[in-house]
């Protein structure tokens, strides 16, 4: 039976892995991109590092099959990235592109352009997070079980409220995000963004 515990270093490359595995609305982008390694260079391993406290794992007999991570300060974060995490990918990846023509462009945009996740109609759900569970493994109440260990962190913290954004294109993501609570949240600042948000408590 998979259950949920703390993030650990030796989980690291398998949650890459996992971010390669969801990364296209949900399924494998591997068929999408040829430098998958975009996809956890910007939506995974920067979190492990910043705030691994913040990280939790849903595990099946010591292997890790899903993950919950984020940050309880986005704009923190958002600063961090620029100055300190970039500087160390951007040289494994193509320079920030030109326009935004297919999947791959689009990751490489969002990664060099960290300032995208500050919005002022988000202040106050200060936190955010990335879940990921391999398709095997939806369904059977570890999504909740990793939100509920990551809300209860942040409670910890003393932070009231997080949000998270998301591909409209994913239905079954932004169901599961109703039954768990979270409404939208009107960004100004990007009309096209859809993001959503709830308290952490209750």
């Amino acid at each position: 039976m998979a259950h949920v515990r703390r993030y650990e270093p030796t989980d690291l490359d398998t949650l890459r892995e996992i971010c390669i595995l969801t990364g296209h609305t949900g399924r494998d982008a591997r068929g999408s991109m040829t430098d998958t390694a975009l996809l956890p260079d910007t939506f995974a391993e920067p979190y492990l590092v910043y705030d691994p406290l913040l990280a939790f794992v849903a595990d099946d007999g010591g292997r890790a099959v899903g993950y919950i991570l984020g940050t309880a300060d986005t704009a923190a974060f958002a600063g961090w990235f620029q100055t300190t995490w970039l500087p160390l990918v951007a040289p494994r990846h193509a320079g920030r592109p030109a326009e935004v023509t297919d999947f791959e462009s689009l990751i490489r945009e969002l990664m060099y352009n960290p300032a995208r996740m500050v919005h002022d109609d988000l202040a106050p759900y200060p936190a955010h997070l990335h879940i990921d569970l391999l398709p095997g493994y939806q369904g059977q109440g570890l999504g909740r079980k990793l939100m509920d260990a990551f809300r209860g962190e942040l409670v910890s913290r003393g932070i009231e409220k997080f949000h998270l954004s998301m591909d409209p294109k994913n239905v079954d993501a932004r169901a599961f995000y109703e039954r768990l609570g979270f409404e939208p949240i009107a960004v100004s600042s990007d009309p096209g963004g859809t993001y959503l948000g709830r308290s952490s408590g209750g």
